[in-house]
């Protein structure tokens, strides 16, 4: 693996100097900003603009609720903003990522799209949907997880990227092997924070949530819930947690109605973002600014 020269120490005095130089050419749109859209423009407004480089962002939820999806939706609406992007999967080939993607996009169920069951607008929605997509800066790649290193290594081969999104950190190799699930999810999940700082860029990984249980009074995923011996909340800078209450009290609220809970955010207020998920398509929208 290539290594990075250290960088000179520079004093306090120099580095409010940088800062102040900073904030002044961005007030004279003169420098672009620090931050990279989620493309969810309730999520963006909650995080004062998106979320910023050099952060750590954990999304999490139960088995099912979407995470991945959500995940697959920042990256692909990131892209579509310019911003370069890399998708690393631990669960999904990068083909079955891009059938996801196109599904997504072109508002088609994946089974229909994988067994070629499309009608005429479909499959121009399809065919619309992969057009836009080939022309976005965004890099699908497995996460084998056999080594942390793999991860530094992709950004070497496709280096610029902005936003890196990584599903799941349980299945991202710590840089030192444990025999205990919770050392190894606290060592990687310090090692991606290093890692935003290092290269300048956002991480965002989704995340189990060992300590929940659905049976409780409120269902809603908190903090603790995280495990990691408290690594995850100490160390993100961002904290997600997707929540659907059909999941756990069907028939109640509106069908498809998901609560995307910012339980943690470093820089700015906690709160709520309401989104609406649909299954077959795998997609999840803004519902205060809809597609």
């Amino acid at each position: 693996m290539p290594r990075h020269p250290k960088r000179p120490l520079r004093s306090p005095d120099t580095l409010m100097e940088a800062l102040v130089s900073r904030i002044d050419a961005r007030a004279s749109e003169n420098a672009p900003s620090d931050t990279v859209p989620s493309g969810y423009p309730a999520l963006d407004k909650q995080l004062g603009g998106g979320m910023r480089r050099q952060d750590l962002v954990v999304l999490a939820g139960d088995i099912g609720s979407g995470k991945s999806a959500l995940a697959l939706g920042i990256a692909i609406r990131a892209a579509a903003a310019g911003i370069p992007t890399m998708y690393l999967s631990g669960e999904m080939s990068a083909e079955r990522v891009l059938e996801r993607a196109l599904a997504a996009e072109g508002h088609v169920a994946v089974d229909d799209l994988r067994a070629g069951r499309l009608d005429d607008t479909t499959r121009a929605s399809v065919g619309a949907a992969a057009l836009r997509l080939r022309h976005q800066p965004l890099v699908i790649r497995p996460l084998l997880g056999t080594r942390f290193e793999e991860i530094s290594e992709a950004m070497e081969i496709v280096p610029r990227r902005q936003l890196l999104i990584i599903d799941s950190l349980q299945l991202a190799a710590p840089p030192r092997p444990s025999a205990r699930v919770q050392e190894r999810v606290a060592s990687a999940v310090r090692a991606l924070k290093g890692l935003a700082i290092q290269r300048d860029c956002v991480v965002l990984t989704t995340a189990q949530l060992p300590h929940h249980r659905s049976d409780r009074a409120d269902p809603r995923p908190t903090l603790d819930d995280l495990g990691g011996f408290g690594a995850i909340k100490q160390n993100a800078d961002v904290v997600l947690l997707l929540y659907r209450e059909e999941m756990y009290r069907p028939g109640q609220g509106v069908e498809g109605a998901a609560e995307l809970i910012v339980a943690k955010n470093r820089n700015g207020p906690t709160g709520l973002v309401d989104l609406y998920f649909y299954p077959r398509w795998l997609r999840f929208v803004d519902m205060l600014d809809p597609d």
